[in-house]
């Protein structure tokens, strides 16, 4: 299993919310945002998933994201 680190705009649980359906559409992930990061770090555990797809999906849901 591999942690991929993002930094992103996700920065309160309405926008945790507004991502989740899209990061819950990339198959094989584990995720959580720290919010509380000055930072808000998006951590991803898989053994499938790529960057470029996880980008994609908080792209789509409307937010920047960047790896850490």
């Amino acid at each position: 299993m591999k942690v991929l680190k993002f930094k992103t705009n996700i920065n309160c649980s309405g926008c945790v919310a507004g991502v989740t359906p899209y990061l819950n559409r990339v198959e094989g992930i584990k995720w959580s945002v720290d919010t509380q990061n000055p930072d808000k770090i998006l951590t991803v555990e898989t053994e499938e998933a790529d960057e470029e797809q996880i980008e994609k999906a908080v792209q789509k849901a409307g937010y920047k994201i960047e790896k850490v």
